[in-house]
């Protein structure tokens, strides 16, 4: 059986891209390249998936909000 899950990739200040399982709390890994990143995102939701279920939502999307500081 397969399951597909949302990632949001993001890249920190180090160059280093960071992924994150919203469905899946604390599921989450970090690799210098994207081609690594999506091994070791793949291998975390495994072992989250070994603790607990995802949490019943739906990925939306991603919005940008443009702030006066």
């Amino acid at each position: 059986m397969s399951r597909e899950f949302s990632v949001v990739i993001e890249k920190d200040e180090d160059g280093y891209f960071v992924a994150s399982v919203p469905t899946l709390r604390g599921c989450h890994t970090q690799a210098k390249s994207l081609d690594v990143l999506m091994k070791r995102v793949r291998e975390a939701i495994e072992l989250c998936l070994e603790v607990e279920e995802p949490a019943n939502t739906e990925f939306i999307g991603v919005q940008r909000v443009e702030v006066s500081v």
